[in-house]
């Protein structure tokens, strides 16, 4: 588990093919890996990878086909900027949102405006998505926790701040661009709690407006 509260921003420093998915090295910035083992988990870009090397400056990890075809990593080359943040502990500060790093899906950036020192970005979420996205929720980008300042059927709006574009990859976002996107824990757990008894049933992947009245929220 993680916070979304990207602890430093680092470099892609190799890509391997090993036959159909990848090994990344990723050189680690001012992230502290002293407490690191083989086997950690730490987040690149909001995907929870694994430590299988240690070689001081870094770390090496394996990123499966199954996660290149979800997730941005197979767009990073030699030189990508890359936001990482360690699993959390049960001393670490709960800045953020709990985040599980498992990305739920790619999002694209629409469009971006300079506003004073902060930037807005519009993002544009998977139509599959666009259910769990709350104005005012949490949805975490790239590995970064943030709060939706609006939203617009699959479309929401971020207002960053100079902190959060100088501490993460946010500041390289153009329009165009692929991102990250995990939703909130929370809302994935209540849609499954409102199922009921239903979810035990084969093919009950979401709630209908018949579950939703069975549940008393429909008048």
């Amino acid at each position: 588990m993680f916070t979304g509260i990207i602890q430093a921003t680092g470099k892609i420093t190799s890509i391997k093919d090993q036959g159909g998915d990848i090994r990344l090295g990723i050189h680690t910035g001012k992230l502290d890996l002293s407490d690191v083992t083989l086997g950690d988990s730490i987040a690149v870009n909001g995907v929870c990878l694994t430590a299988v090397e240690l070689p001081g400056d870094g770390f090496v990890a394996d990123v499966s086909r199954e996660t290149l075809s979800l997730t941005s990593l197979g767009n990073l080359t030699g030189g990508s900027p890359v936001n990482l943040e360690k699993a959390l502990t049960l001393a670490t500060r709960l800045g953020g949102h709990l985040v599980s790093g498992h990305v739920d899906g790619l999002g694209k950036v629409i469009s971006r405006q300079e506003d004073v020192r902060s930037v807005q970005f519009v993002i544009e979420a998977p139509a599959e998505l666009a259910k769990y996205v709350a104005h005012k929720g949490s949805i975490t980008v790239d590995g970064t926790s943030l709060t939706v300042n609006g939203v617009d059927g699959a479309r929401f709006a971020l207002n960053i701040v100079p902190h959060t574009l100088q501490e993460t990859i946010m500041a390289n976002y153009q329009a165009g661009c692929q991102v990250n996107l995990e939703v909130d824990l929370i809302a994935r757990y209540l849609e499954r709690l409102l199922l009921g008894d239903k979810a035990a049933e084969p093919g009950a992947q979401s709630l209908t407006m018949e579950t939703l009245a069975k549940a008393g929220f429909l008048g």
